[in-house]
């Protein structure tokens, strides 16, 4: 059985090498990836008992206990509109753990680990995977073989809103005047982003320039560079996902910190793997601060000290 642990601790030891190792699973006979920094352990579908929950949404199956705590388990199958195995007794759980929760997502079976580029993961066309709507955050390119990689944050925000960036927290910090001072935004989520553009211009930041990756980013930044302006006229602080086809957040991060004329611009991590080990790592690279999301309202407090 693969285990995703030893695989993390050992990507995990390095530090800006734009990588990451995918678990590459299916549903239907259709290959789908998961970056394995989001992954705790995969389990067989039946080694635990599932409890069906009263009134759930209709492609949760149930809760179970693995361990020492309640997970919910998504049907990915069922949300994807995808068939069934045929067969439960051969299916996987994946648990994940992003968004500071767990989950368990049921598949139809884990093929293998992959360690590839970010280069080789491009970002889907919108015309083909819905854009906003759509489920894939990149498609990944190995051994000739395409992987949709799926956008489970948006899965999570579909079944629970809750669970996702929550506008109202803005409107709790009171009225705000207009800061026109330059933001850079590097998220590769078009719902994300749609969602962090409009609570940060909601808390009063009305100049951003939002990207799709920490390439497009750091095309930005060189086009900064490049022009003799100072570098607080044209960028005053970067905020950057990790996961990011292309170039991840990570990488991004490093870039900046080895340019003479970028490293001391602020650069605040926002993501859903924020947890101890990538803290760690963040720092090691130079990261202003880290945040998990959804906690818009840190966030804008953190941006606000950065830039005011």
């Amino acid at each position: 059985m693969i285990n995703p642990k030893e695989k993390k601790t050992e990507i995990l030891l390095e530090s800006g090498t734009n990588e990451l190792e995918i678990m590459e699973f299916t549903v239907a006979d259709q290959h789908f990836g998961i970056n394995v920094a989001k992954v705790l352990e995969i389990i067989k579908y039946n080694a635990f008992p599932i409890t069906p929950m009263p009134n759930s949404n209709p492609f949760v199956e149930g809760i179970f206990r693995p361990r020492d705590e309640i997970m919910t388990v998504i049907n990915l199958a069922a949300y994807m509109g995808l068939p069934p195995s045929g067969s439960d007794a051969h299916d996987i759980l994946i648990v994940t753990t992003f968004n500071n929760i767990h989950t368990a997502f049921h598949v139809h079976n884990v093929d293998a680990i992959q360690r590839i580029s970010w280069t080789a993961i491009e970002r889907p066309d919108a015309t083909i995977y819905g854009g906003e709507e759509g489920l894939a955050t990149g498609i990944a390119n190995v051994d000739n073989r395409l992987i949709t990689m799926v956008d489970f944050e948006k899965i999570i925000v579909d079944i629970s809103p809750a669970a996702g960036i929550q506008i109202s927290d803005i409107d709790h910090m009171g009225t705000r005047a207009n800061i026109h001072k330059p933001v850079l935004i590097a998220e590769d989520s078009p719902m994300l982003e749609r969602i962090l553009l409009e609570a940060l211009e909601k808390a009063g930041y009305v100049n951003i320039t939002s990207c799709h990756n920490g390439k497009e980013a750091w095309e930005v930044l060189m086009r900064a560079k490049q022009s003799g302006m100072e570098l607080e006229q044209q960028i005053c602080l970067l905020i950057t996902d990790i996961e990011m086809p292309q170039m991840d957040g990570h990488r991004l991060l490093k870039q900046v910190r080895d340019d003479p004329f970028l490293r001391r611009l602020p650069v605040i991590v926002f993501s859903s793997l924020i947890n101890e080990e990538m803290q760690i790592k963040g720092e090691s690279l130079g990261a202003t601060a880290q945040i998990a999301k959804p906690d818009i309202a840190d966030l804008v407090h953190l941006i606000d000290v950065h830039i005011l």
